[in-house]
């Protein structure tokens, strides 16, 4: 089926907030999931761990579903720091959510770099970064969490790229940015063929 998610919420109820938004106010409208820790928020907006981490939380805590994205910059994928980046992502990120509260947590890997940069990160390369935070995921909490958590991909999913990283066994679905925009190529990532 089809849900609607929102690209971000602010982690406060009430107050002087311009511009933000209360969970409150997007679950009213039916949202289900909400982005959490956005590289153009991260880049842009310096939306930083703790923030994030208070997202999280007030998600979840308002009954809906966080997609936490994590993902390296160019600079830390040249510095081959890509695991210690998405490793303290998560720790940070993830911080007081409960084993029980991870089931409604689904995770975006998105290597930044490949974001609207025509660079691409290969199908067998993010399976491998999926394998690492599942990992990641069963030292945290436990390997029953670790299988169960949802983690999509996120770097510039394509037509062209949608079928080859569908077929990994570690990714289980897609966050599509800019092709999303266009009917034609989200329908065709929509209807992969594996």
């Amino acid at each position: 089926g089809i849900t609607v998610g929102a690209q971000g919420i602010f982690f406060e109820d009430k107050g002087a907030y311009t511009g933000s938004v209360a969970a409150s106010m997007v679950k009213s409208v039916g949202c289900e999931y909400i982005l959490c820790g956005h590289s153009e928020r991260r880049a842009l907006m310096g939306d930083d761990d703790v923030n994030i981490n208070k997202k999280v939380k007030k998600v979840l805590e308002s009954g809906m579903k966080p997609i936490l994205c994590i993902g390296e910059t160019k600079e830390e994928f040249d510095l081959d720091i890509t695991k210690d980046i998405c490793a303290m992502q998560l720790s940070k990120d993830l911080f007081g959510v409960t084993k029980e509260q991870m089931a409604d947590v689904v995770i975006a890997y998105e290597p930044v770099w490949a974001i609207g940069t025509g660079l691409v990160c290969g199908a067998n390369e993010a399976n491998k970064m999926h394998r690492f935070i599942r990992e990641k995921l069963a030292g945290m909490y436990d390997e029953e969490v670790a299988k169960a958590t949802r983690i999509q991909y996120g770097g510039s999913v394509t037509p062209e790229s949608v079928d080859a990283l569908m077929s990994m066994p570690e990714i289980d679905g897609c966050l599509v940015g800019g092709a999303s925009l266009e009917a034609v190529k989200f329908a065709r990532i929509c209807n992969f063929e594996s």
